[in-house]
């Protein structure tokens, strides 16, 4: 605006953004219109079918990519996430099953931010119990935290096999150092085969031999969890494995410190993280 220039009047302004916001709830309900279309041509009520992680993820890095103004990037995540969740509840609904074991406020404020007040929550106390009702559901999701507290042992173990639940994502989708809803998790379920994203490959691995030798040599290599085991020299580990390392380095690695490994399965996967940084460029 040049310094000759009238500043647009109050009214003016307030009834630009009323027609904004008159075209936001259109457009939304033009969305749910495109939802309603798609249930009729999936012909479908199957619950949790609709969850898609890596379309979740991927419209989350561009939404953090194109962002812009003075709007915090908070507000527009949590917006998006709210919207997402909420019409693939509409679509196939489905309960989320939280850990709180760990910090009831952080886990649901985690809950909340990527799923919304309408989807509803069931609360537990340790992994394990997650994991057996999403076992049990038909279309259910559970959230568990990436640092689940030591009590449940190795809960991985039960989405070994075919027919059981997955690691199928990690949130936050989008990860800073002062994200509101910070708290990483994983989220689990019944992979559908659309749904399922190879970035990082979950692994369960039984070891024998377990020490800081063998702690030391995967520390170099990829993020592991580990639970030693009380009556044995073994460990139950957690390997995330990046699409540049594999299984065999892995393996390797325990092999070459000193440990012997017994079973290896995969237990899930999920997308690569996308972290932004303090300035909010992405990466």
């Amino acid at each position: 605006m040049s310094p000759t220039e009238r500043p647009p009047a109050l009214a003016e302004l307030r009834a630009e953004i009323d027609r904004i916001d008159e075209a936001m709830h259109r457009l939304l309900m033009q969305r749910g219109e495109i939802i309603g279309c798609l249930i009729r041509t999936k012909k479908t009520a199957e619950s949790g079918s609709a969850f898609r992680p890596a379309r979740e993820a991927d419209m989350m890095r561009r939404l953090v990519e194109r962002h812009a103004g003075m709007l915090p990037l908070d507000t527009v995540e949590s917006i998006w996430r709210v919207i997402i969740a909420t019409f693939t509840y509409v679509q196939a609904p489905f309960r989320v099953h939280a850990d709180f074991s760990s910090g009831e406020s952080a886990m649901r404020d985690s809950e909340r931010f990527h799923f919304g007040f309408t989807v509803p929550v069931v609360a537990h106390l340790g992994a394990a119990g997650v994991v057996a009702a999403v076992a049990a559901a038909k279309g259910d999701l559970g959230l568990v935290p990436v640092t689940a507290s030591a009590a449940d042992g190795a809960w991985w173990s039960a989405l070994e096999g075919a027919d059981v639940p997955k690691i199928i994502a990690r949130l936050p989708f989008v990860e800073r150092g002062d994200h509101p809803a910070g708290l990483p998790v994983f989220a689990i379920a019944r992979p559908h085969p659309d749904a399922i994203v190879t970035d990082i490959e979950m692994w369960s691995i039984r070891v024998a031999g377990w020490g800081k030798r063998p702690a030391q040599a995967l520390a170099g290599v990829v993020e592991t969890m580990a639970v030693p085991d009380r009556v044995s020299d073994g460990a139950a580990l957690l390997a995330s494995i990046p699409r540049d390392r594999t299984l065999a380095e892995v393996t390797g690695a325990l092999v070459e410190a000193g440990a012997s490994v017994r079973s290896q399965a995969l237990v899930g996967s999920h997308a690569t993280r996308y972290t932004v940084t303090a300035d909010a460029t992405g990466r």
